[in-house]
């Protein structure tokens, strides 16, 4: 079957990769990261196999948004290394433009290894020092074009990381009056200490249309609070749109603190690498698709917000089902029909 063209435009912008998406509808900006999984098969008592794969979690939403028919585009900086060539080619294959991008930086890519525990969720040691994903010029964001895409998606390290981190954050802010923008702070805690985060996201928050974040990431963020005070924290300091994603338990969205909530769809479960950013692609596009993207959210309502998370969560439990961020593409019949059906509980 044909892949649909969607009519809207999604641009991306990397940087680690740490990204921005810009959906035209659409840009992303952020990180490339290759995460690097122990192999036992070709472990041994001295002598440790890794394998490595394209990942980074602006990256991971370009490339889901792409898959699912949005033209996208993707702003990163991609190290010379064989990790950046890695990168390059994943997120051409899945059909994002990288125009505007950095190709061969002279600095290095990100790693990060990470362990894998009994339910598949991941913990990461990062490799990050000096990075080409965080090492943004004025002169090189200068040349990326924002203001022709619906959407600006980052979030991740992008926005933290220096010296790179301000500089995107006010390239994003000049361009917010004609684009509606997402954040997902997806913390990293071993890299980044939470309270540089907590620091910067009242910041965010003004500029933010939609901020989707984990419970993980909830827990980080603002120790003790359940999601529904979260939500309204994050509404008074200016973000009209907040959704987490609660694992196993589905997802909780507030609009101007009005909530709904999804569940989670039946899947046997590989990994959850990349779940949460293939999470914030399926939410774009349907929104996209709705008509919502362009604008500060003001015709939205719960009925259309339930069926964009409801389409999220499906698109999550899909990733979930394989190894590694490896999203699905829009012609995969579950998408359609609901994995529930196709991906039942063993």
């Amino acid at each position: 079957m044909a892949r649909p063209q969607a009519p809207v435009i999604v641009i991306v912008i990397v940087i680690v990769i740490v990204i921005v998406i810009v959906i035209v509808i659409g840009i992303g900006i952020g990180e490339s990261v290759a995460d690097a999984f122990t192999d036992p098969a070709w472990s041994s008592s001295d002598e440790l196999a890794l394998r490595a794969l394209p990942g980074g979690g602006p990256a991971n939403t370009a490339v889901a948004l792409a898959r699912l028919g949005i033209r996208t585009r993707f702003l990163g900086r991609f190290s010379h290394d064989v990790f950046g060539a890695l990168f390059h080619a994943r997120l051409s294959a899945s059909g994002v433009d990288l125009t505007g991008s950095v190709t061969a930086a002279t600095e290095p890519s990100t790693l990060a290894v990470a362990d894998l525990d009994d339910s598949g969720q991941a913990t990461y040691t990062f490799y990050a020092d000096s990075a080409a994903d965080w090492q943004w010029t004025d002169d090189e964001l200068a040349g990326a074009r924002l203001n022709d895409a619906a959407c600006l998606h980052t979030g991740s390290l992008a926005l933290i990381q220096q010296p790179g981190g301000s500089r995107i954050e006010d390239n994003l802010a000049r361009a917010r009056e004609h684009v509606t923008w997402s954040i997902d702070p997806n913390v990293r805690p071993l890299l980044v200490p939470p309270s540089v985060y907590r620091e910067r996201l009242p910041r965010w928050c003004t500029l933010a249309d939609i901020l989707r974040l984990s419970e993980d990431d909830l827990a980080l963020l603002l120790p003790g609070a359940d999601p529904e005070e979260a939500c309204d924290t994050w509404h008074a300091a200016g973000t009209r749109l907040v959704v987490i994603t609660l694992g196993g338990r589905g997802a909780l969205a507030s609009l101007d603190g009005h909530r709904i909530t999804v569940p989670t769809p039946a899947v046997d479960v590989v990994d959850t690498v990349g779940a949460g950013d293939s999470f914030t692609a399926g939410l774009l596009h349907r929104l996209a698709a709705l008509g919502h993207l362009g604008g500060r959210l003001d015709r939205l309502n719960l009925e259309d917000l339930t069926d964009a998370c409801t389409f999220a969560a499906r698109v999550a439990a899909l990733t979930c089902s394989v190894s590694g961020a490896n999203p699905p593409w829009l012609d995969e019949e579950a998408l359609d029909v609901g994995v529930e059906q196709l991906l039942p509980h063993a």
